[in-house]
């Protein structure tokens, strides 16, 4: 590979933790050691190396195929409609190091890992000097990114092996066996992901940044709890606009629908109205909010300010991404910026897809 292997492979993994699957340290490690008894630079070998390591279930697949397409190329065909390998597939994979490499296809040990190594690189590209190939790919890998907020213990409950005695259902036991002692019913509460709230800034001075932007916040709003709005001059709420499958078509929705492309930025009124409108009737009220911006604002600091505490005190968290922020010698030192941090939780970059991925998280509590 061009690039360090083992930093495209650690690459790859935060590619997938971003777009959902739980590939930890120890499922990372275990994938490292497969390979290391396999051929690093053969797609196929990388493919089920990965599959049968890093993820944990059957819904981790489709994640995982389409992160390794946008990161590897088009994943090898698993000759089952790439379903979950049976365990002679296993086998196979297992002892390929001592079958016939005649089988191996050309363009298999060649264009992956060049493809690897340059999206390595590109993860780590500042959006706005991206070429237009540089763009194509990344429009992929933004399609990959999946956008959970932090779990929340909710009141509902449900059965289980262990957790507090069920009354109800521990009693309705012991009639039908004519009011004789029985093993106690067991409950617990559930888990639920809180709702994650994004206002994407599409000011003139965001321009470079927003097309990316919005096709990660595409990404999220389709596979989760997630609402969207852009700020500008105006506030538009973008969701419904954002939920169709294909990302041009989403992203043209969005572009009808946004009167104030490339206009100016009062970020202050227009957190003012999303409180008002939205916030205050349960949007915003114990979410996770992410402000995507540079920190501009034409308006009033001091109204700014006074929103953001506001929207501080109804959200869970908030967490701000500025793609200025990742410049040497950045400061926050804009009026806006200034106003807005401290009732800023997290201060985070967000200029290229490693940042994106530290976002994602930052937003599901994996990160301060």
């Amino acid at each position: 590979m061009n690039a360090d292997p083992p930093a495209v492979l650690v690459g790859f993994a935060r590619a997938l933790r971003a777009a959902g699957v739980d590939a930890g340290p120890d499922r990372v490690q275990a994938f490292l050691r497969a390979l290391a008894v396999l051929r690093l630079g053969v797609r196929s070998d990388v493919y089920w190396a990965g599959r049968l390591t890093l993820c944990a279930g059957p819904d981790d697949l489709a994640r995982y195929e389409r992160v390794f397409d946008a990161y590897f190329g088009n994943a090898p065909d698993s000759g089952n409609g790439r379903a979950a390998p049976s365990p002679r597939l296993r086998m196979t994979v297992r002892d390929a190091r001592s079958a016939p490499r005649t089988s191996t296809r050309a363009g298999d040990a060649g264009a992956a890992p060049a493809l690897a190594s340059r999206t390595e690189v590109l993860r780590h590209r500042d959006f706005a000097g991206l070429t237009t190939a540089e763009r194509e790919q990344l429009h992929r890998l933004l399609a990959a990114f999946t956008l959970r907020g932090e779990t929340r213990r909710t009141a509902r409950r449900h059965p289980a092996r262990r957790g507090t005695v069920d009354p109800r259902r521990t009693v309705r036991d012991m009639l039908r066996h004519g009011g004789e002692p029985v093993r106690p019913r067991l409950h617990t509460r559930t888990d639920r992901p809180r709702r994650v709230v994004l206002l994407v800034d599409v000011s003139g001075s965001m321009s470079p940044y927003a097309d990316a932007l919005l096709r990660f916040a595409h990404a999220a709003a389709r596979r989760g709890r997630t609402e969207v709005f852009t700020v500008g001059t105006r506030l538009t709420r973008v969701t419904r606009e954002l939920s169709h499958q294909d990302p041009e078509a989403a992203l043209a929705a969005v572009a009808a629908a946004v009167p104030d492309w490339r206009g100016g930025t009062r970020l202050g009124e227009l957190l003012r109205a999303f409180l008002d409108r939205w916030g205050q009737r349960g949007t915003a009220r114990g979410a996770v909010v992410v402000l995507m911006s540079d920190g501009w604002e034409r308006g009033d600091p001091a109204l700014l300010a006074a929103q953001m505490r506001r929207l501080h005190r109804l959200a869970h968290r908030v967490i701000w991404a500025n793609p200025l922020k990742a410049r040497p010698g950045y400061a926050p030192l804009a009026a806006g910026m200034a106003a807005a941090l401290p009732s800023v939780d997290a201060f985070v970059e967000g200029q290229s897809p490693a940042a994106l991925e530290r976002l994602a998280a930052v937003v599901r509590g994996a990160e301060p």
